[in-house]
């Protein structure tokens, strides 16, 4: 059964549960950091820390506003890196048949530089990241083998404002749906942000861009340069590949 996350970012108080989660459960080490001007730590996603809590602060009407997004690998229905790296290697991205997360493998880790930097750039969430010194390609996993165990993603085990939610799909765009109609009473801008296309749900209080650039796709993002559609959807309608 595929699965999904629903992140209700009007319950975010950044935290950052979530963030030092992700790192204990897939013992990443720690970052050195430096004062860049924001509470956020560190400054951007890298392959030693998938998820990040970013921080905006902004002014709205004399009143400030603080924005927090806990940023991670959306797991696209349609994902163009995984069309782009089966150009080269159709074992380097694969999908988890259970969870349908999108998983990368050690294949991809042996692809060359660029073809690593085309997988990077068609992700129009900017989230792999690509170290050149290891040759590492790294990002959010959904937890796979906590899923397969029957457990929560690490992330949204921790959270102690119930912003996270993750399970069945079709539950999780219900849900999604439903906390919407309520939050928009509060914050009538709020929206869901890509929810026909990702398996990271988020639901925004006022206008995407301000939390992040990347918050949002631009439109026809999902069919990268030099995929046709006719190769997009005979992918899209194969059997999914088994986690090996």
């Amino acid at each position: 059964m595929e699965k999904a996350f629903f992140i209700d970012l009007t319950r975010c108080t950044a935290c950052r549960g979530c963030q030092v989660a992700c790192k204990q459960w897939h013992k990443l080490p720690a970052e050195k950091t430096r004062n860049f001007g924001s509470h956020q730590n560190p400054a951007d996603l890298s392959v030693h820390t998938y998820k990040l809590v970013r921080f905006k602060e902004h002014v709205t009407n004399g009143q400030v506003e603080w924005l927090f997004f806990p940023e991670q690998c959306r797991h696209c229905m349609l994902a163009p890196c995984k069309e782009v790296s089966d150009e080269y290697d159709e074992s380097a991205i694969i999908r988890d048949e259970e969870t349908q997360a999108v998983l990368f493998t050690d294949r991809l880790q042996k692809l060359g530089e660029d073809e690593k930097q085309e997988i990077r750039d068609a992700c129009p969430y900017d989230i792999p990241r690509f170290d050149p010194e290891t040759g590492i390609m790294a990002k959010c996993d959904m937890c796979v083998d906590r899923v397969h165990a029957g457990l929560l993603p690490a992330c949204v085990q921790v959270c102690p404002t119930n912003a996270m939610h993750f399970g069945d799909r079709e539950d999780m765009i219900e849900l999604a749906k439903e906390t919407l109609a309520k939050v928009k009473k509060t914050y009538p801008q709020a929206q869901l942000v890509d929810e026909e296309d990702v398996n990271v749900i988020y639901l925004t209080q006022t206008d995407p861009a301000k939390y992040h650039e990347y918050m949002m796709a631009d439109a026809g993002a999902f069919i990268p340069k030099g995929i046709t559609r006719k190769t997009l959807f005979a992918k899209l309608l194969s059997p999914a590949k088994k986690l090996v």
